[in-house]
């Protein structure tokens, strides 16, 4: 395992820019392997998770090849064009790659087998296979609906109309990507609107997808089957997710003033930088702009001092990979601030609640854990034990939450285990330290 101190800083400084999106990254490859023709990605997020859904596809029968300029080049098959892979698929650590694949290749009469590491093979898949199965696909796997999982899709796919029990914008996907092979309409309603790359995407790829409110508030979003996917120019903006860790280091450090270049501000994945003004922070927009089918600008974080709040639930699905990094700016601010409705963090890769309350314990926070939440008590960045070793539970969001809490702690604050961090921000150190924070192999020295 990899160990990481991160050590406490002064103050951070500078511009940066954050690795590319990886919802949008996962979604233009697979949706420039339904195209026919060059789908070119600029700013692809080159994470282990997005390499390994490009790994999967190419063992469908799509070439997707990296250029020297650092262009993504994907020559697709056609919807319905994929081949059945001649091995199991490996996702690694992929959970949203292996859950959209499931659902693209139930939309393909072939069978396909899924697995990857033991942190995904202890997720469970049943979510997904719910739908899918009402589409007309078959699944074989370990009890509890876990991976290793063969998905067996029918030789018509059915359209169906999904209401979804609890909002996820996973399972909205997975039901559009095998949509796209049936004939007819299929339709996914939501209680609460979730991340919309995937409408977004189909749509700029030439499907037609229509969102509608219902009656009783609900978010119903109809996909036309069998398009024609036209290929695309797809430029990645900088994912929110990865810029929140520099923007809640640089806001925990008074005197700091950092810029975080391109990131995607799309009203479904900014609700933490609202939460963050809640609690006082200093969070500007600059040079706001439309990037092909997303809005970006470039973000401006000066460093104060924040204070505790009650966080709405309705804003989870808003912001849900991103409460590891607001639970460690709420262990820093003062007073009490309550996170409830988060559930579902309790099956990402690690049970996120447990161990982000079991983590802040270690370094004297005070923290009350509820089944669907946290409360934490924050010090003020008062200092926490020397010494302190963090348990990530294979988890690259806990990882980096401490590693940022680290950069305004009272005393160097370590990680157990940083090699799963690769899976969604490579270079995450080297960006961090480059705005002036301290995170480095015990006994190394600062890579800046």
């Amino acid at each position: 395992m990899t160990t990481l101190t991160s050590h406490p800083a002064a103050v951070l400084h500078g511009e940066a820019a954050p690795p590319g999106d990886k919802s949008i990254s996962h979604r233009a490859l697979i949706l420039g392997a339904l195209a026919v023709g060059e789908t070119r990605i600029r700013g692809l997020l080159e994470g282990d998770d997005v390499l390994a859904t490009a790994a999967a596809l190419r063992a469908m029968g799509a070439d997707i090849e990296r250029g020297d300029d650092g262009i993504w080049r994907v020559h697709g098959l056609g919807v319905g064009g994929l081949r059945e892979p001649a091995d199991v698929l490996d996702l690694g650590n992929a959970g949203t790659g292996v859950r959209l694949l499931m659902g693209l290749v139930a939309g393909h009469a072939f069978a396909t087998t899924f697995t990857g590491d033991a942190s995904l093979r202890s997720r469970p898949m049943q979510r997904i296979i719910t739908p899918l199965q009402q589409m007309g696909a078959q699944f074989t796997g370990r009890a509890g609906g876990l991976l290793p999982m063969t998905v067996t899709g029918p030789e018509t796919v059915l359209p169906i109309e999904y209401r979804l029990p609890v909002a996820s914008a996973q399972v909205k996907s997975a039901v559009l990507l095998a949509g796209l092979n049936a004939p007819g309409a299929t339709s996914v309603i939501e209680p609460t609107p979730t991340r919309d790359h995937t409408e977004n995407l189909l749509r700029y790829f030439g499907a037609s997808v229509s969102v509608d409110d219902d009656d009783d508030g609900a978010r119903r979003i109809t996909l036309a089957g069998w398009p024609e996917l036209r290929p695309a120019e797809v430029e990645v903006p900088a994912d929110p997710s990865s810029a929140a860790f520099p923007l809640v280091a640089a806001l925990l450090r008074p005197g700091s003033d950092v810029v975080l270049r391109n990131v995607c501000l799309n009203p479904l994945r900014a609700a933490l930088f609202d939460t963050l003004r809640e609690m006082g922070a200093t969070i500007e927009i600059e040079n706001p702009r439309q990037r092909q089918w997303e809005p970006v600008g470039d973000l401006r974080v000066r460093g104060g001092t924040l204070h505790g709040i009650e966080v709405p639930a309705a804003r989870a699905p808003a912001m849900i990979d991103e409460y590891p990094v607001l639970a460690v700016a709420a262990a820093a601010a003062t007073g009490r601030t309550v996170m409830r409705g988060i559930g579902e963090l309790r099956v990402k890769e690690s049970d996120r609640i447990a161990a982000m309350a079991r983590g802040l314990s270690a370094l004297g926070v005070s923290v009350e854990e509820f089944e669907d939440g946290l409360a934490v008590t924050g010090g003020g960045n008062a200092p926490v034990p020397a010494g302190a070793v963090i348990a990530t539970e294979h988890d690259h969001r806990i990882a980096m939450a401490f590693l940022t809490y680290g950069v305004a702690a009272g005393a160097p604050v370590t990680i157990d285990d940083a090699a799963m961090i690769a899976t969604s921000f490579p270079g995450f150190a080297a960006l961090m330290n480059a705005l002036g924070a301290d995170i480095r192999p015990a006994g190394g020295t600062a890579g800046r």
